[in-house]
């Protein structure tokens, strides 16, 4: 939850690209979806998601630095660690030379909710649809959702956790996205 006023706020960057040979994203659309999924997990006030479109050799970089895997993978998810910001005081940090003179002094409920970012790559998500959730759109919705919980501490490590975080991606596409083309939770 964030502070109680404000509202949550969706940034989505296409960072392809414009010579990737890739198609657009509609942007105005899974960010209607992300802000659709964080209202249902109950995220209020002034808070921020960021999803990043990147291309193959940007998620296997990442994917490489992050997680300690080679080549790309379909959607990476970076919560802030809450615990770190906490800490954070807003400010000139670069310096450490405080917030100048003729600001007033903020409390941390005056910060923003930064709930982290989602990193998607579209080619993965083409290439793994058919077989996985349908669609490429259906494949990228069931991405952001899935990144999207997994800021939201849904983990999928156990069988317990992997089942409830599962329906909960069900239920979510379901009521958002209208299903999927194909059931990816099968076996």
């Amino acid at each position: 939850m964030g502070p109680d006023e404000g509202s949550v706020t969706v940034f989505l960057a296409d960072e392809r690209g414009e010579h990737s040979g890739e198609p657009p994203i509609d942007a105005s659309r899974w960010i209607a979806l992300a802000e659709r999924v964080l209202a249902e997990e109950g995220v209020r006030g002034e808070a921020a998601l960021w999803v990043l479109v990147v291309d193959e050799t940007t998620m296997a970089q990442l994917n490489q630095q992050f997680m300690g895997a080679s080549g790309p993978t379909d959607v990476l998810a970076f919560p802030i660690d809450f615990a770190d910001a906490a800490r954070l005081e807003p400010g000139r940090a670069p310096d450490g030379g405080g917030e100048g003179p003729s600001r007033p002094e903020r409390s941390p409920d005056d910060v923003p909710l930064m709930l982290g970012d989602v990193v998607i790559c579209p080619a993965v998500a083409a290439r793994n649809a058919p077989e996985h959730a349908g669609s490429v759109d259906d494949e990228l919705a069931l991405l952001l959702v899935h990144g999207i919980l997994h800021l939201l501490g849904y983990d999928h490590a156990a069988d317990e956790e992997r089942e409830t975080m599962q329906a909960r991606e069900r239920e979510l596409l379901e009521r958002f996205h209208g299903g999927l083309g194909r059931d990816p939770w099968g076996p």
